[in-house]
């Protein structure tokens, strides 16, 4: 059983279109049906339920509560998206060069 692309959103449908499109969903679950994972959906699936990755260079992490007015926490969440990073590691990035700005 496939996906099968929608011609149009569910939010656009008739109650009629909308029955037809989700009538997969009324039946039960079926195991003899199941197949195993692919090689890419097992990857996926591995992706999914990874745990958080540790920091680069192994070090513990932990947890902390910092208080930033909301402009600033959009700006920071902003950057972090342009540069693909957490906001995490942008802020972790921030203080590692400020550190060593100040000889830390």
């Amino acid at each position: 059983m496939s996906r099968k692309k929608s011609e149009k959103p569910y939010w656009e449908m008739t109650t009629e279109e909308l029955r037809e499109a989700t009538k997969q969903f009324d039946e039960e679950f079926v195991f003899e049906r199941s197949k195993p994972l692919t090689p890419q959906m097992k990857a996926r699936w591995e992706r999914a339920k990874a745990k958080l990755a540790r920091t680069d260079d192994g070090e513990t992490e932990q947890i902390i509560a910092v208080r930033l007015d909301k402009s600033l926490l959009e700006r920071v969440t902003s950057l972090a998206r342009k540069k693909r990073l957490s906001r995490d590691a942008l802020v972790a990035r921030g203080l590692r060069a400020l550190l060593a700005a100040e000889g830390e």
